[in-house]
């Protein structure tokens, strides 16, 4: 019942607070290399990446609508369509001052959509710890009740045959008291105690 305690280092509790700026800026960094062999001002070049962000953008909206819409591929499509949207600007412009700005919009923008999931993420986690800790606290509880009863059951027990054992002794003793007589016993009224020579007759 008691799991062991793993310290997570804090590079990878930080990994994925840190991947929206990563993949923003990777894109944007092979962006500026695509423009130096020869993207800038290739109209070709910035037609293909809006064909190709126009139709990620497209299955975003169609994974999204409706009851059966899946909000992880919706959001995984758009995420790709801002992407090749960023790629496609900073390979096309030839200065670093858009590029810079869109870079900055979109990780803004991918901040924002990883937050939602992240706060998802923690309501599951705290709900699921705070069922865990119930679960603990009730089992913890009948182990607590049951310890108490099978306690009580063997005190009960041991003092009954603690009683027994001084019963047993105690008329073994008297037995062998010089000048006991069970006669003057019944003679006297009180009532007849079993002797050997009774049990043996």
């Amino acid at each position: 019942m008691n799991e062991p305690i793993v310290a997570r280092h804090w590079l990878v509790a930080a990994a994925p607070k840190a991947a929206p700026a990563i993949a923003t800026t990777t894109v944007l960094a092979l962006a500026r290399i695509w423009n130096a062999n020869g993207a800038e001002h290739s109209v070709g070049n910035a037609v293909l990446m809006a064909v190709l962000s126009t139709g990620a953008a497209a299955a975003g909206a169609c994974a999204s609508v409706g009851h059966a819409g899946d909000s992880t591929i919706a959001g995984t499509a758009f995420a790709a369509s801002g992407g090749l949207a960023l790629a496609g600007v900073a390979g096309y412009a030839d200065g670093m001052s858009l590029p810079l700005l869109l870079w900055t919009l979109a990780t803004a923008g991918a901040y924002g959509l990883a937050a939602r999931y992240w706060r998802a993420d923690r309501r599951e986690r705290v709900a699921h710890e705070r069922h865990v800790s119930e679960r603990c606290e009730e089992h913890a509880h009948i182990e607590r009740v049951e310890t108490l009863r099978a306690t009580t059951q063997i005190e009960v027990a041991r003092t009954g045959a603690a009683y027994a054992e001084q019963l047993a002794h105690a008329l073994i003793t008297r037995a062998a008291l010089p000048g006991f007589d069970p006669t003057a016993l019944e003679r006297a009224g009180l009532p007849e105690l079993p002797t050997n020579e009774r049990k043996s007759a």
